[in-house]
């Protein structure tokens, strides 16, 4: 039987369909990447382990290691994802898999890789880097390639089913040592923009409040404030005093709180993860300037260490050696894995000279070759 429109239905059915249509850009409702959230006002799990979703009366569950995954710069590492539905389906379903890693510190979320079924996709610095690892029955885990210094964070894993989706949370951390940094013009002459630079010409990173954090319970104590990755400044002290702080305050991370990017001028704590090359001290028949050092390590088949490299190989390879050597900065340091008598203070530590005048002369350089 035929059935009329009741009276201004049909009149109203092209609204309807401009209004469905604008409905995914109107601020405040929960769209995201053309799907329907239900779970959540944004869609997404907030935390690790696993995120689950009701539909149809079957629940999308997504599961997530909830310890971080530690890792060193140059391995290739498994960032483990699953999912499975609650009771279990007869028949699998096709999903949608999208990994991207969190926005973290004023840096934006950075899209890894999408997939649907064995077809993917990387994105941006991950093109050649990413792959969706499905060795098991729904397994959705994201496998990196050549870690780099700036791959740790945290990475969400999502499963989209249909206008359903869930996700859950890795963490990753690179293997590292935090380390205070000065430039040669003195204490205190970096601002923040200044701060990132200097640490990657260390072959380092901005360190963040968890990197620092974790150096000052192993034992990181230093009395000079200095720039992190959030533009806050602070400092670790594990045995206070009176220009530290003073004696009252328990031990600790001192912070100044966030600092103005251009207009204040700390020092700056840099984080640099384990190596994939050597570190060496290079010997030589006469003492040698800072251009001489530079030219000897390449005359060696190796280039002239950065600091972050000489910490790193201090930390993780227990480079132990009582001669100054210069660096590529021309700062001369030397490592002590092993504290002994003549070799400076009783903790081990990467000892500072400073920066030498470039015309004046050591015994030796640190050399630095990749493997």
């Amino acid at each position: 039987m035929h059935r009329s429109c009741c009276c201004g239905c049909c009149a109203a059915a092209p609204w309807v369909l401009v209004l469905l249509f604008l409905l995914p850009c109107v601020s405040g409702l929960p769209f995201y990447n053309g799907f329907y959230y239900s779970n959540s006002p944004n869609g997404r799990n907030p935390g690790n382990g696993y995120g689950e979703g009701l539909f149809n009366g079957v629940k999308l569950v997504v599961e997530t290691p909830e310890e971080t995954l530690f890792t060193h710069r140059g391995a290739t590492v498994t960032l483990p994802c699953h999912y499975h539905y609650e009771p279990a389906l007869a028949s699998p379903r096709p999903v949608r898999i999208k990994w991207w890693k969190l926005s973290e510190n004023g840096a934006p979320e950075q899209d890894v890789l999408v997939a649907i079924g064995k077809r993917h996709r990387s994105f941006g610095d991950y093109q050649g880097r990413a792959h969706l690892r499905q060795d098991e029955e729904r397994e959705v885990s994201l496998e990196l390639w050549d870690l780099r210094l700036e791959d740790y964070g945290r990475y969400r894993c999502e499963v989209i089913d249909g206008l359903e989706d869930e996700s859950g949370l890795v963490e990753l951390e690179l293997r590292g040592v935090v380390f205070p940094y000065q430039p040669p013009q003195g204490r205190y002459q970096l601002n923040f923009h200044e701060a990132q630079q200097a640490c990657e010409e260390q072959d380092a990173a901005l360190a963040s409040f968890e990197q620092l954090f974790r150096a000052w319970e192993e034992g990181l104590d230093w009395c000079n404030a200095g720039w992190l990755q959030d533009a806050t400044v602070q400092y670790p002290i594990t045995l206070p005093r009176e220009p530290c702080g003073g004696l009252d305050l328990a031990p600790g991370v001192r912070s100044y709180g966030p600092r103005h990017h251009r207009l204040h001028r700390y020092d700056v704590f840099c984080f640099a993860a384990a190596l994939k090359g050597w570190v060496y001290y290079l010997e030589h028949p006469e003492k040698l300037t800072l251009k001489e050092a530079r030219e000897a390590c390449q005359e060696d088949g190796a280039q002239i260490a950065k600091v972050g490299q000489l910490f790193a190989a201090w930390k993780f390879r227990g480079l132990d050696r009582c001669d100054a050597g210069w660096l590529a900065d021309g700062s001369a340091r030397y490592p002590v894995a092993h504290p002994r008598p003549n070799c400076g203070p009783p903790e081990p530590g990467v000892r500072s000279f400073g920066f030498p005048d470039p015309q004046s002369r050591l015994d030796g350089v640190y050399c630095y070759r990749p493997r």
